[in-house]
């Protein structure tokens, strides 16, 4: 229970962070893939396990998933946790009621939260990619973590384990005549079950399925756009050639 409440925790500060003004640490770009189904894959598995257990994705179908590659049956096999059926949305796993009782509101909904800062000092997948990477140990703070991109966030480090215990490392430079700590890197304090290449890898994945879940069909979209653009560039050429033809005669 006490694993449960945390992970709550966790998932509503989430949002607030994405929602938080921005501060001065500057963010990484997120590898973004959209056409990289394994990628996707393992975000949806990583979103299905650490993030639907609070948050749905109320505008998501779990068969919209056969999109990225997977079978119907692998979706009832590995990702159906709170239902049984593959064409009903990604609910939580907690009721509205439930979640009013503990919390006071309901835990928003991710299914466009990749596109919620979008055009703000880097696109939402950006602000998603940096802010699930730059947790670190804060004993001063209630749930024992901080954050680099929103400072005293009130959540504690979700994937922790698979990222171990972190601090960061300042160095003292001169800034306008004085002398501030500049963020200089990490220092890994314990291990995580990952190594922090399969851990940036696991963030990567699990922003790229936000990303795209935020609008599955923008690839479609895309393709659409480009062969409307073409049709209205011919359209405009025969128009023109027509009116030269039209008007050739008359003085």
């Amino acid at each position: 229970m006490k694993k449960f409440i945390l992970a709550m925790i966790a998932t509503l500060g989430l949002v607030a962070g994405v929602q938080a003004s921005e501060g001065g640490f500057p963010l990484d770009k997120a590898p973004v893939n959209l056409t990289d189904h394994v990628s996707l894959q393992n975000g949806a598995r990583t979103f299905v396990n650490y993030c639907l257990s609070c948050h749905s994705a109320a505008y998501m179908r779990y068969n919209r998933l056969t999109d990225i590659g997977l079978t119907e049956q692998q979706i009832k096999d590995n990702l159906l946790l709170t239902t049984d059926k593959v064409g009903e949305t990604m609910q939580a796993a907690i009721t509205s009621k439930e979640a009013k009782a503990w919390f006071g509101a309901n835990p928003p909904d991710l299914t466009v939260i990749a596109r919620s800062r979008s055009g703000s000092g880097g696109s939402g997948a950006d602000y998603l990619y940096t802010f699930l990477r730059t947790f670190y140990r804060d004993d001063t703070k209630a749930t024992g973590w901080n954050n680099m991109v929103f400072p005293s966030v009130g959540m504690p480090h979700v994937l922790w384990q698979l990222q171990g215990e972190r601090r960061p490392v300042y160095e003292e430079v001169e800034r306008h005549g004085e002398k501030v700590q500049a963020f200089k890197g990490w220092e890994q304090v314990t291990p995580g079950t990952q190594t922090p290449v399969e851990y940036e890898r696991t963030v990567g994945d699990l922003v790229n399925y936000l990303q795209w879940m935020g609008e599955p069909a923008q690839k479609t979209r895309v393709r659409v756009g480009v062969w409307v653009l073409m049709f209205i560039a011919l359209l405009i050429l025969i128009s023109w050639r027509l009116n030269a033809a039209y008007w050739k005669d008359v003085k």
